[in-house]
């Protein structure tokens, strides 16, 4: 198995048996006061909650362009035919397209934008860059939903991030109801890694992206995580987005109402948390998932 090389492993996974590992790393890691679009309270909240939710970050003339941008990609037959492209296993519609600030310039004018990656960067105290970006496609009867996970967990298993430093967003491009699959949260989760158990299989991410099996958490541990956090349900208008830790227990349910919910979603890493070898997976996922290419966003 390809491991990390020199790198000590802080948060074991992927094991005989579930781990649970106490935060090691800061949640917030700029330093108090520093400059940019969060305020000291925002900052608080986003360190106590592992999350951060914005009624409207984007105007509604905004929406609209990532919208049509959003429906001319997922109608392009070039897009579908890319492996960047998840289809639904059952509908075969897609359901995410990766590396979409690389696919459209729209979307990676989105990322540079100052209300984005300003926010990022005073979360995580330096440059940063992506290490993930795709939008979600939900559209209605029958989108199916992504099952319980803390995305560090995966990105350390199979991308190498050594360190909890990166920081996820998903901006809203539809009305998020509490009906159509929206985004469910465990507040303060964020605080315990929980290790999974089992092995991860050799190409595991075409399996995961689809239905996720290797690196989910038992029903056992949910059970005690949510009887200790609960669980936050986020609504909002089309254009609010949502802030949330990369350690923070999340997941959403299938949607089979009429209503689609769609969102891009960019996760930005520090440029001091760069990945090495992965942790606990035989080979790397490719670099429209995990990226390699550590340059910082400007």
């Amino acid at each position: 198995m390809t491991t990390a090389t020199n790198v000590t492993d802080l948060y074991p996974t992927r094991g005989s048996t579930e781990v649970v590992t106490p935060r090691r790393d800061p949640v917030v890691w700029g330093e108090p006061g520093a400059p940019g679009p969060l305020a000291a309270g925002d900052l608080g909240s986003f360190e106590r909650d592992g999350f951060l939710a914005l009624d409207r970050l984007l105007a509604p003339e905004e929406v609209e362009v990532y919208r049509r941008e959003l429906e001319r990609l997922v109608s392009d037959p070039e897009i579908r035919a890319d492996e960047r492209s998840i289809v639904e296993p059952k509908s075969k519609e897609i359901r995410s397209v990766f590396e979409v600030h690389r696919i459209s310039e729209v979307f990676a004018e989105l990322v540079r934008d100052e209300r984005v990656v300003g926010r990022a960067r005073q979360i995580l105290g330096s440059d940063v860059y992506v290490h993930q970006s795709r939008i979600n496609v939900k559209p209605g009867f029958g989108a199916s939903g992504f099952y319980w996970h803390s995305d560090f967990e995966t990105w350390h298993a199979e991308d190498g991030l050594p360190r909890m430093r990166a920081v996820s967003v998903s901006i809203a491009l539809t009305e998020n109801h509490d009906t159509n699959g929206g985004l469910m949260i465990m507040p303060g989760s964020h605080r315990t890694f929980l290790g999974c158990a089992g092995a991860t299989p050799e190409d595991n991410y075409k399996k995961s992206l689809q239905m996720q099996d290797a690196g989910t958490p038992s029903d056992e541990a949910l059970t005690t995580m949510a009887a200790e956090h609960g669980i936050r349900l986020f609504t909002g208008k089309a254009g609010s987005a949502t802030w949330f830790d990369c350690n923070a227990m999340h997941g959403s349910g299938d949607n089979i109402t009429p209503f689609p919910r769609s969102n891009v979603f960019i996760v930005f890493n520090s440029v001091e948390n760069t990945a090495v070898e992965p942790f606990a997976a035989p080979v790397r996922r490719p670099e429209f998932i995990g990226a390699r290419d550590f340059t910082p966003v400007r």
